[in-house]
């Protein structure tokens, strides 16, 4: 691990990759993105200072990866890059922006870590209070990697928040996939869910809210943040609270690549600003912070998809949108 990583509030697990956007005239457009590595990229300029742990590849693009954490502020566990290739995505995006994947993940430096590594590099952060993880991290092949070290976190007393962020289409069986997915769960302190993630789900429950519910129910997490793309979002809390908000304007919509991943930091980063702890969800919880969350989260996710690609926005923009009173709840 690097000597100069001496400090970090959160550590991020998973992957970082290429994501190969196509075009109108059929060509493709190489841009920065992997689910978690975009999280770790929006909370690190809204100021958090974050830690990516895994590590990145020798080739052209794991060195643009590389830099580009760096300069919006976020540290390298694993500061050397490893021969191992990037990853990439094959990204179509319809004509409401809704992007659709295919990944090429063999072989490739963000999986080229261990358990005991991940957990090595958080031990030796003393003021980290917050792990994240999901999305292609949920895999069932990579269940040694991650479980462990999820494990590991929740026994140091670390929140742990996990995105669902599902990936049906490019896993060959959806049945352990869905039962890896469910399990991995079980060590979220926070859930972060579409209701599109929750329907792929198979959960018991006629809606989303009902289908959050049931999750909550059968986990051990204090709260569900609920994506519902443009009909906004919710939290379940554990105890039987429910709180919603939504944007009070259509938001004009460029893709929605990254949005999820910059909802979430909108929240962590809010979490964080308000100390939210571990088992907040489990008793009653102030709708003031709950609405801070919400809102924080919303117009961090509504700056993204303005914009092509996952371009996350800085703190100052998100306290600008919230200030015009574009939440409302």
């Amino acid at each position: 691990m690097s000597k100069t990583v001496s400090s970090a509030q959160v550590a991020t697990a998973g992957e970082a990759l290429i994501d190969m956007i196509a075009g109108a005239d059929g060509r493709f457009e190489p841009c920065l993105g992997g689910a978690v590595y975009n999280l770790s990229r929006a909370l690190a300029r809204q100021g958090i200072d974050t830690l990516y742990l895994n590590p990145l590849s020798k080739d052209r693009f794991g060195r643009q990866l590389a830099a580009a954490l760096q300069e919006d502020g976020a540290q390298l566990a694993v500061p050397e890059p490893v021969q191992q290739v990037t990853s990439l995505a094959v990204v179509n995006v319809d004509a409401s922006g809704h992007p659709d994947y295919a990944f090429y993940r063999e072989g490739v430096a963000d999986r080229a870590t261990s358990a005991a590594a991940l957990t090595q590099a958080c031990s030796q952060i003393d003021s980290l209070q917050l792990v994240c993880t999901g999305a292609l991290a949920l895999s069932p092949d990579d269940a040694n990697t991650y479980l462990p070290w999820l494990a590991s976190q929740r026994q140091a007393g670390r929140t742990v928040v996990i995105d669902a962020n599902l990936r049906p289409s490019v896993m060959p069986n959806l049945d352990e996939y869905r039962r890896h997915v469910l399990t991995t769960l079980q060590y979220a302190d926070v859930i972060k869910a579409s209701d599109e993630d929750l329907a792929c789900l198979a959960l018991a429950g006629d809606n989303a809210l009902a289908q959050a519910r049931y999750l909550l129910k059968t986990s051990r997490a204090g709260v569900l943040a609920l994506t519902r793309g443009g009909e906004g979002a919710a939290l379940v809390t554990r105890f039987g609270q429910l709180f919603e908000a939504r944007e009070t304007a259509p938001v004009t919509v460029v893709d929605t690549v990254g949005a999820g991943d910059c909802f979430l930091a909108g929240l962590v980063v809010a979490m964080l600003a308000n100390r939210v702890p571990a088992d907040w969800g489990w008793a009653a919880v102030s709708t003031a912070v709950a609405h801070e969350l919400l809102g924080s989260a919303i117009a961090s996710a509504s700056l993204c998809v303005m914009q092509r690609g996952c371009v996350p926005p800085t703190r100052a923009q998100v306290l600008e949108r919230l200030a015009e009173g574009s939440v409302r709840y």
